[in-house]
């Protein structure tokens, strides 16, 4: 299935009807991390006509006015099409604003998806993609508090081996940074400001 995953930045490219369905026309699904004016997720997904999930990135304090037409996978386990998303939204806290949250808090979340995520391995059902705003502490993070990664989301890959972790909120203008990371068993991706990932279902046995 192919995906289209954005983040941070509208662009032009995204803007363009026609060009959008001459490009993406095989996209199935739209999947934000965070960050995203609503009316501009709306058009992507009213123009490829697909279903739209979605993580708040600590700006998207807007969608408790006017959500995107989307489900939100923050603390959510989502099957769809033969892959399991897992969401979690928002930055580091580095001031008084919603949508951040300190590591303690973030762990805590982490904590909550333990036994049922354990219980789907248990029936060979596994993570696909581990949907987040932020970054995982020391991985595509940056050194100031605001773009600091999680050291949670290294727990979970740990514990529960998705196939990928995508993530946004680290903006990327210079080709040379790294942008793929291989972590054990995950592959995470900064998808900033937009990516198309073919991702099929796989047969898992159970651990």
């Amino acid at each position: 299935m192919k995906i289209l995953f954005v983040s941070d930045l509208v662009t032009q490219q995204l803007e363009n009807a026609a060009h959008m369905r001459r490009r993406y026309s095989d996209v199935e699904l739209v999947v934000s991390c965070g960050d995203m004016p609503s009316g501009y997720l709306e058009f992507i997904t009213s123009v490829l006509s697909v279903p739209l999930f979605y993580v708040c990135g600590n700006h998207d304090i807007h969608y408790e006015e006017r959500p995107p037409g989307g489900i939100n996978l923050h603390r959510r386990i989502l099957e769809y099409k033969g892959l399991t998303f897992v969401g979690l939204e928002g930055s580091m806290r580095y001031n008084k604003e919603p949508l951040q949250y300190s590591d303690r808090d973030m762990a805590s979340m982490v904590w909550k998806f333990g036994f049922p995520l354990w219980f789907r391995r248990m029936r060979g059902i596994g993570v696909d993609v581990f949907v987040t705003h932020s970054p995982a502490k020391g991985i595509h993070d940056l050194p100031d508090l605001t773009h600091t990664g999680f050291k949670s989301f290294l727990k979970f890959m740990d514990r529960h081996k998705p196939r990928y972790m995508v993530h946004g909120h680290v903006h990327t203008y210079d080709n040379r940074v790294q942008t793929i990371t291989q972590y054990k068993e995950t592959c995470i991706m900064n998808v900033y400001p937009f990516k198309v990932l073919d991702i099929e279902p796989v047969v898992r046995g159970t651990k």
